[in-house]
């Protein structure tokens, strides 16, 4: 049965430190716990009866006073973390706050027992580049926002998925396709192991080399309706660079047969030595 309040959590953790050899006091200058050993730094413990913001808070304010600063509650039924999350997640959020955290579980007809989760230790963010730079990646291969932030089991258009969906589109509009010409008109390059991987299961090998629409991919096509304006602006606009190219190129070889006739011109002109 959970505890009633958070002054039963004090006797338990007040022997714990003692048997380290620590002196304990309650209720100094607001603080719910402090412990001090020889010369050593005191250390403050701030108690609640179960993990929560305000708990975190009281602690951080702690840490004005002490490095040493532990937030201290009923380990949980069977031992579970709270908030449904992973230890390892309290942990890391108390540690990156520069806090220890401290369980305590109790039992009918024994001691209640006392653990020190993680130790308060300074802690330095480091952002993780590489990680940073796959959501910068994500971001821009995405042709724009089709997801509600906040949206729980529920399928997201992610870039892959917009990629695969692309193909789709694609098979479509214009029947069966070589990776090479899916390639072309997607401009993705690893088109080729998006189909032989077949993920979703939208694309059927007709014969070698060439790829062709399954039901599932005419249903996601219907499904993703709201996304396939996308393809359609993304074809014009790589047709448009296809005849930019091509324009720039007969330009150039117009000027070459241009240089070439002025030149021959000049050499007909000069006198013969």
């Amino acid at each position: 049965m959970p505890i009633q309040h958070e002054t039963e959590l004090y006797a338990p953790i007040k022997r714990f430190f003692e048997e380290r050899g620590y002196a304990v006091r309650g209720e100094v200058k607001h603080c719910d716990l402090v412990a001090i050993r020889g010369d050593e730094p005191p250390v403050v413990v701030e108690l609640k009866k179960s993990f929560n913001i305000p708990l975190l808070v009281q602690g951080i304010e702690r840490l004005k006073l002490t490095s040493d600063v532990y937030v201290a509650f009923e380990l949980p039924n069977k031992g579970r973390a709270p908030h449904r999350l992973h230890w390892d997640d309290i942990s890391r959020l108390c540690r990156m706050l520069g806090l220890g955290v401290i369980t305590v579980q109790f039992f009918k007809r024994k001691q209640p027992a006392v653990e020190i989760v993680s130790e308060p230790v300074p802690y330095t963010l480091r952002a993780n580049k590489r990680a940073a730079g796959r959501v910068v990646q994500e971001f821009h291969e995405r042709s724009g926002d089709y997801n509600v932030g906040g949206s729980t089991r529920q399928k997201l258009m992610t870039a892959y998925r917009e990629r695969s969906l692309h193909c789709a589109y694609l098979l479509r509009e214009q029947g069966p396709l070589s990776p090479r010409r899916l390639r072309e008109l997607t401009g993705h390059r690893a088109v080729a192991g998006l189909l032989q991987k077949n993920v979703y299961r939208w694309f059927i090998r007709i014969r070698r080399g060439e790829y062709g629409l399954t039901p599932l991919g005419e249903q996601a096509l219907a499904h993703y309706g709201h996304v396939l304006p996308a393809f359609g602006r993304s074809m014009g606009s790589a047709a448009d660079a296809a005849s930019s190219a091509e324009a720039v190129e007969a330009i150039a070889a117009i000027e070459a047969a241009a240089s070439e006739v002025l030149e021959l011109g000049r050499l007909e002109e000069s006198p013969v030595r």
